[in-house]
């Protein structure tokens, strides 16, 4: 029963996930590589194609190509037209979506084992047959541009989390927006589409997870049969930026009409496959997750600084960047709600997290995972999550061992090794001064 997790001592939790041995792995002869997980408790398939490309894979000029092809990959193919793919699917019983990041665009189908075959079919037209009808891609640009202004120039924490990003990464691509920057949609050519399509849309970039009632070997007939005959191409380039070591912290100031002022906190963390993961992991929940949380206690109850106190880290092929979001009442003062949020941090670096936290918080992150594996679609997003970003499928059935072995002193390590003030950047946006203390500056720095 799910909603009893929660309530179990962590030892209930200290176990192998169970399925390792029932999972197959195979790769096609054009590279493409196969995760197949069996689960006959429905009859029904979750389908997880994870290509290898983010924003991190553009430049100047291209940036928000990746998520580009989220939208062009459901427009057409040489022989289908736009919107044929969604309605073939959903004749059949099935549903679909994709999201893009800094490292991957995932493309997920949800479908009755029944349509297995016709997934697959679809699957392979739209990886080989992709059209580039000028006129759709103009429609999908201002789509994607419409999309842009919604989620990032019209909303104050897309605005202020898009600025300290940018100026978080001085080398590193992970600094580009996965949305892009506005001139970028606004100029792609066809050929830049193309290039892009052929560079990371070829099955040796991809890996395709399939978890639910199949069997391995129906599931590697119908990749060699619709798959495989699609020809691999060359390797894209690798991603040789190292971002260099932050050496003191950086601030970015965001002026805008806005009720509620907005701290954001984002510091340089670590990769996927990092083994500090678990214990960063727990270190944020032990900070922002729920009422008993340390920022969420001092920060929203006891000092009324913030109304909300919240956190997630990015850890995908290369370092990202662990966040703090703070939002404050109308009015609220920013200098004095980052300086109590520097104290909590430095007290977490000094003195450590105590025993309860660190229960409570891999309580909550075990009940989480162990939730995540209750559906077929959470088994395929932890599945490919392990095996694209976080060092091989093989380590999530070892997760929970991974959970329990972490200690109050690793915590305290990763606090010490990553929230370090010369190691952040924070950006707050406020509301602009009057414009008599506008005058009053310019005036005096005359």
């Amino acid at each position: 029963m799910v909603w009893g997790l929660a309530l179990l001592a962590p030892a209930a939790f200290a176990q192998v996930v169970p399925g390792a041995k029932e999972v197959r792995a195979t790769t096609l002869a054009n590279g493409m590589q196969i995760l197949i997980w069996p689960d006959h408790d429905i009859p029904n398939v979750a389908l997880y194609n994870w290509v290898r490309a983010g924003s991190r894979n553009e430049v100047p000029g291209i940036t928000g190509l990746a998520h580009f092809f989220e939208h062009m990959m459901f427009n057409g193919t040489s022989k289908r037209a736009p919107g044929e793919f969604d309605q073939v699917l959903e004749a059949n019983g099935a549903r679909n979506n994709a999201f893009t990041s800094d490292d991957v665009t995932v493309y997920q189908d949800w479908f009755p084992r029944t349509a297995l075959e016709t997934v697959f079919e679809l699957e392979a037209d739209r990886l080989r047959n992709l059209s580039f009808d000028p006129k759709v891609v103009e429609s999908e640009r201002e789509v994607v541009h419409s999309e842009r202004r919604l989620r990032v120039d019209d909303s104050h924490q897309g605005r202020l989390q898009e600025q300290v990003q940018a100026t978080a990464f001085v080398a590193h691509p992970y600094g580009i927006p996965t949305i892009g920057w506005p001139s970028d949609i606004l100029s792609w050519s066809i050929d830049d589409l193309k290039t892009f399509f052929a560079t990371y849309y070829a099955p040796n970039n991809c890996t395709l997870i399939l978890v639910g009632d199949v069997e391995p070997e129906e599931v590697i007939a119908l990749a060699k049969k619709y798959l495989e005959p699609i020809p691999a191409h060359q390797p894209p380039k690798p991603v040789k930026t190292v971002e260099p070591e932050q050496l003191g912290e950086r601030r970015v100031m965001v002026h805008a009409e806005a009720q509620t002022p907005l701290v954001q906190i984002a510091y340089h963390g670590i990769s996927g496959a990092d083994p500090r993961r678990p214990a960063l992991d727990l270190l944020t929940r032990v900070l922002t997750d729920g009422d008993a949380s340390r920022l969420r206690r001092s920060l929203v109850e006891e000092q009324k600084l913030a109304i909300s106190a919240d956190s997630y880290f990015t850890a995908g092929f290369d370092p990202g960047l662990v966040w703090f979001f703070l939002s404050l009442p109308a009015g609220g003062d920013a200098h004095k709600a980052e300086a109590e949020f520097t104290r909590q941090i430095e007290r977490v670096i000094k003195e450590g997290v105590t025993k309860e936290e660190l229960a409570r918080a891999r309580s909550q992150a075990l009940a989480d995972f162990w939730r995540g594996l209750t559906t077929i679609d959470g088994k395929a997003q932890a599945l490919g999550t392990f095996a694209v970003l976080q060092g091989g499928h093989e380590k999530l059935f070892d997760a929970p061992r991974a959970y329990e072995a972490v200690t109050q002193a690793d915590l305290q390590n990763v606090a010490a090794e990553l929230l370090r003030q010369t190691n952040r950047t924070v950006g707050v946006l406020n509301s602009p001064p009057p414009s008599n203390e506008l005058q009053t500056s310019a005036g005096a720095a005359q």
